[in-house]
């Protein structure tokens, strides 16, 4: 098991500027709370721990490459663009 937060958004450019904006060092948790459209938005994007299997494949494939703290590049799923966050 993994335990992740995500970004969710419906355009690739929102995406794109809130990569950026993690990049330069803005909280994570606080973009998620902003900007994301699912459920979790509400804990910072916090998904807590989940097993392979629980996920759409390509959310599922980036995170479990991710490593502790390591934040992926734009996935593209059919609910729209995750940014997803391994927090352990």
């Amino acid at each position: 098991k993994i335990h992740c937060a995500h970004l969710l958004v419906e355009k690739l450019t929102v995406a794109h500027d809130l990569q950026t904006s993690i990049s330069k060092g803005d909280s994570f948790a606080n973009l998620a709370k902003e900007y994301s459209l699912d459920v979790s938005k509400k804990r910072g994007g916090d998904l807590g721990f989940f097993s392979r299997g629980a996920m759409v494949s390509e959310f599922e494939k980036a995170a479990f490459a991710l490593q502790k703290g390591q934040v992926s590049d734009i996935v593209k799923t059919q609910f729209g663009y995750h940014i997803i966050k391994r927090l352990d």
